[in-house]
């Protein structure tokens, strides 16, 4: 495979326990199918329950101007935002490889953290029926889904404490 940016031989590593292909001189990365959720799970434990959907909407797919082409498929990538973020990023619409250039990965798992303490604070039970549902409906098993809801409710736990010390004191020191 060869790197869609400077068409340089790509290299194997392991990133966050995942096996991905990386170009040695730009250090772009190409994620293969679900490789960038499960790096993204791994990275940050408390972003496993926050998944974006690259290919919810086709239609905001845009050829990228370069040509740039999937190191898998060598077919045109297009570019996409990362949900809602400012984030571009190449996929393929074929393999459903995804490629970043330095750094996106990074931004990405700031955009989420930056996304999952609003979700959390402002739209709580809007996220934990979904979650709640996702139990039963998917897209991952039983197990994940449980393990994702439950993230969610450690979450509002935590933020619940820091926001409001008062009032977590007053509730803790009710008699059971």
């Amino acid at each position: 495979m060869f790197c869609p940016k400077c068409k340089k031989k790509l290299d194997k590593a392991i990133f966050y326990n995942v096996e991905i292909d990386y170009c040695p001189q730009c250090l772009g990365i190409f994620f293969e199918n679900d490789e960038l959720h499960q790096a993204k799970d791994e990275k940050d434990k408390n972003l496993k329950w926050l998944d974006i959907d690259l290919w919810k909407d086709r239609t905001k797919f845009k050829i990228s101007y370069g040509q740039r082409l999937c190191p898998s498929c060598r077919l045109p990538l297009y570019e996409v935002y990362y949900g809602d973020s400012r984030i571009i990023v190449d996929v393929c619409n074929v393999c459903q490889g995804i490629w970043l250039d330095r750094l996106e990965f990074k931004k990405i798992i700031e955009y989420l953290k930056n996304k999952a303490n609003y979700e959390v604070l402002h739209k709580y039970l809007k996220n934990l029926v979904e979650e709640f549902w996702e139990i039963f409906a998917g897209p991952e098993t039983f197990r994940e889904e449980i393990l994702d809801f439950l993230t969610l409710l450690k979450l509002l736990n935590y933020k619940f404490t820091i926001q409001y010390p008062t009032l977590t004191k007053l509730i803790s020191n009710l008699p059971r």
